[in-house]
């Protein structure tokens, strides 16, 4: 063996035990009894504090580089991953420059990220109007799958499918076995709802109903079940939509679901006026939500955890005036998914075995990526070693993400991350190690 980590507690075969992983040629050879004789080039022995998981795989970020790197960048989205524990990230089409629409476009961004990733990188491609011939191209090229809006989606070069459009994509998709990931809410309900303005996060909330994601993830099962077309409802976070997911998964229909640490963690009712870094959209909700939302990954309806990030300069989250309509929507979290999510987790009873279900196996599964997300024979070495039980108060100053904007900023976490590994080796966040990724090479 190349090398051997033992702990008292690793999670694999979904189960938390002691156990000796042995790894050859970056990927993991045996998962063995702790006391195993792996005579290996080097042993790391775990304290007892902590707990080797599975690389996490954060399938929704956005890196927006190139383009808008002043908002984050290859270089600080991929430490802030590792920081966090997670060692394989999937890009967002939008808000890089150009956006990820055709090949020639993800050569472009293939190019930025080249040399400078300190994670695994995966890309997805994007469906807008008047580019589904090039779905085919872009499948070809390996991206994950293909991401649309149903409204307009903060950036003008990357706008919303209409029914027609929608049903031409899907088709698509159908024909190429791809996956289609939805920003699910209804124009038409937003577009009649108050506009927001102000620093009051209660009107911000009704420019953004529970409704809007129910009618549009309606629209999109309705799609599933008309096309065949596999579909993914991205960042859940009204759990009302619960209800009609869970009959759609008892039809059959191909369906997955994710949600995100912000909706898992925080409430409408705690937004302070005038706190625009906890703006995102869907919005967060009110707790009743919040817990519905546990309950859905209890019941297994939501099949991952994943964090939305979307980052952006200081500016233009608007704290000059606190005003919930003009500032931009997105939180960055890339850095905090894991303690964000643990921290809640365990009040309410689940273990690591569930969280590495949820932001590790959950996604690699979700993308296709048969070598992530979890410890076993054959899987990359990818792993987390995580101190569950010591405590930090996050100080936005001490993240690695470009700007120092965060929603958890003095927030009491549970969880820290002490160390992160990529095929065997450590992320020392000097010589960047990661890798590009495609479609059913990984």
């Amino acid at each position: 063996m190349d090398l051997v980590v033992r702990g008292r507690r690793v999670v694999a075969d979904d189960a938390e035990l002691p156990r000796s992983v042995g790894v050859a040629g970056g990927r993991i050879a045996t998962v063995a009894p702790h006391d195993a004789d792996l005579p290996a080039a080097r042993t790391v022995e775990l304290a007892d504090d902590e707990v080797l998981l599975p690389g996490l795989v954060d399938s929704h970020v956005h890196v927006n580089d190139p383009g808008r790197a002043e908002w984050e960048g290859f270089d600080t989205a991929t430490l802030a991953a590792a920081a966090g524990g997670v060692t394989t990230i999937v890009d967002m089409p939008l808000n890089s420059l150009p956006p990820t629409v055709d090949v020639a476009a993800l050569e472009v961004k293939r190019a930025a990220a080249a040399g400078r990733v300190h994670v695994d990188v995966g890309f997805w491609g994007g469906a807008v109007p008047g580019n589904s011939g090039e779905l085919p191209g872009l499948h070809e090229a390996g991206v994950f799958g293909f991401k649309c809006f149903l409204l307009h989606s903060g950036v003008d070069e990357f706008p919303p499918l209409g029914d027609a459009e929608l049903a031409e994509v899907a088709g698509v998709v159908r024909e190429l076995d791809a996956l289609l990931i939805v920003h699910a809410e209804d124009a038409g309900t937003i577009g009649c709802a108050p506009a927001p303005s102000g620093p009051d996060y209660a009107g911000f909330l009704r420019s953004r109903p529970a409704e809007a994601e129910h009618r549009a993830i309606a629209r999109v099962l309705e799609l599933a079940r008309r096309t065949g077309a596999r579909v993914h409802v991205l960042h859940l976070a009204s759990a009302g939509a619960l209800a009609e997911i869970a009959a759609a998964r008892r039809d059959g229909l191909p369906v997955t679901v994710e949600t995100c640490p912000h909706y898992l963690s925080f409430a409408a009712e705690e937004v302070p006026a005038g706190a625009t870094q906890f703006k995102c959209c869907p919005p967060i909700r009110e707790a009743a939500h919040r817990e519905g939302l546990w309950r859905g990954l209890a019941d297994g309806l939501i099949d991952c955890v994943v964090t939305d990030h979307s980052p952006c300069t200081v500016e233009l989250k608007r704290f000059d005036t606190g005003d919930f309509g003009a500032a931009w929507g997105g939180i960055a979290g890339l850095q905090l998914g894991l303690p964000a999510v643990w921290t809640q987790a365990r009040q309410r009873g689940f273990g690591l075995v569930d969280v590495a279900r949820w932001m590790a196996r959950g996604p690699a599964e979700q993308t296709g990526m048969r070598r992530k997300g979890r410890i076993a024979p054959g899987c990359d070495a990818d792993f987390c070693v995580f101190a569950p039980d010591e405590a930090f108060v996050v100080d936005v100053t001490t993240l690695r993400h470009r700007n120092p904007v965060s929603a958890y900023h003095g927030r009491p976490l549970a969880g820290v991350v002490r160390s992160t590994w990529l095929r065997g080796r450590e992320v020392d966040g000097e010589r960047p190690r990661g890798e590009l990724l495609r479609r059913g090479e990984c």
